[in-house]
């Protein structure tokens, strides 16, 4: 804060703003990361790509509780080809 730059001052004091936030990340010990999160979310996007086509959010909804939640698929009761 002694530093006449007016940027510097306002980072500064974002971090202490932020401070118990940012030292909760410390007191963690690095037990957790964003891994897990990122990786879900890698496949919630993959499914909306394959998705493009559907016509509304309830199918979509359906096909990622499908695909996230290890579901069985509805067996159809004629076949494509």
């Amino acid at each position: 804060m002694r530093s006449k730059l007016a940027p510097m001052k306002k980072f500064v004091g974002t971090l202490r703003n932020h401070e118990d936030l940012l030292m909760n990340y410390f007191k963690a010990g690095k037990l957790y990361n964003s891994g897990i999160v990122e990786g879900l979310n890698l496949r919630i996007n993959l499914c909306m790509r394959k998705a493009y086509g559907y016509r509304s959010f309830d199918l979509l909804q359906t096909f990622l509780y499908h695909t996230l939640g290890d579901l069985l698929e509805p067996k159809f009761t004629h076949r494509f080809c």
